[in-house]
């Protein structure tokens, strides 16, 4: 019964994400006070994390973690590749310092949270990816005020804190993946455990859909009077959105690596770590409302790129997938 329910939620889990977006969309124009909902974000991003995690083998993830050819694709993508674009899309931005490095804090940042899921989504390699989270996290915590500074001058990269980074690893991947790990361990040795397994394996669908729904109807309320900025940065983030999985894609490929793992690296390089940046723009003297409307943009665009992806990417590379299990 579970296999069949799980089956036609994924046959027609990308209608389901369009429905949550155009819910939490209505519901953030209908409803006044909807930026409230940003406090069940984390909560619902840490049990759609859980979910995804219970799909991934994690007794595989030390192995992931070895594969060198993997980890140096995933950096040059995400440190090289993507910088390189977002320096030339910044020729093209408003001449607006707070626009400016609102689009720098969030396209200079890959996401550590819910790539992962949507990497699993779209047949993607999502324990390699899982199992590089903490040197990615590491990479732009160290990088971000070096760009920052490079960019925009020194006085920018002052802003950068590793407080909400080490807070989005600690409670949106440490928690739940030892949370899955045990989960994991108990389906291993019970029956019940493994029923249990098995129920939880229908949520990641629902939870991604809960996510999107309470993402879009609590960051939405943000863009307020700043309207204008974050219309006028939307066409390079969509740009960016079309582009970036692309350079992903070739990186992988330049690094010889398979499908799914091409797959992962394109994800990666295409979603950026919005829901991490935000607490910091909001912590910056003089940013509200316009640093947070640009960065809300993003998040916006990108969440409706992403159900492009996840019907599209396992498209790239089946004619190398089937060459590879011909092999």
């Amino acid at each position: 019964m579970e296999h069949m329910v799980r089956q036609r939620l994924e046959r027609h889990q990308v209608l389901i994400y369009f429905a949550s977006v155009a819910a939490g969309a209505a519901a953030a124009w209908a409803i006044t006070g909807t930026e409230a909902l940003d406090g069940l974000v984390n909560p619902a991003l840490a049990l759609m994390l859980f979910a995804t995690f219970l799909q991934v083998p994690l007794r595989d993830i030390g192995a992931a973690f070895r594969d060198v050819r993997f980890v140096a694709a995933l950096l040059a993508a995400n440190f090289i590749v993507v910088p390189f674009l977002v320096l030339l899309l910044l020729q093209l931005a408003p001449d607006d310092p707070l626009v400016r490095l609102g689009m720098l804090m969030v396209l200079l940042t890959p996401c550590i949270d819910y790539v992962i899921t949507f990497s699993q989504l779209g047949r993607a390699d999502a324990r390699s990816l899982l199992a590089a989270t903490p040197l990615l996290l590491a990479a732009q915590m160290v990088l971000l005020p070096f760009y920052l500074a490079a960019f925009l001058g020194t006085g920018a990269s002052g802003l950068v804190t590793i407080g909400p980074f080490l807070h989005a690893f600690a409670w949106l991947i440490a928690v739940p993946l030892a949370l899955a790990a045990l989960v994991q361990l108990w389906a291993s040795r019970s029956r019940i455990g493994r029923r249990a397994a098995d129920g939880l394996g229908l949520l990641p669908v629902p939870a991604t859909a809960l996510v999107l729904f309470l993402v879009v109807a609590a960051t939405m309320p943000l863009l307020g009077g700043a309207l204008g900025h974050a219309l006028a940065i939307l066409p390079l983030y969509a740009g960016f959105a079309v582009v970036a999985p692309m350079l992903g894609w070739l990186t992988a490929r330049t690094f010889r690596l398979g499908a799914a793992a091409s797959r992962s690296i394109a994800f990666s390089g295409a979603t950026r770590n919005s829901l991490v940046v935000l607490p910091l723009a909001l912590a910056v003297p003089g940013a509200v409302p316009v640093l947070p409307a640009v960065i809300v943009m993003q998040t916006l665009v990108e969440l409706l790129a992403e159900l492009v992806y996840v019907r599209v990417m396992p498209l790239a590379g089946r004619s190398l997938e089937a060459t590879e299990g011909a092999a």
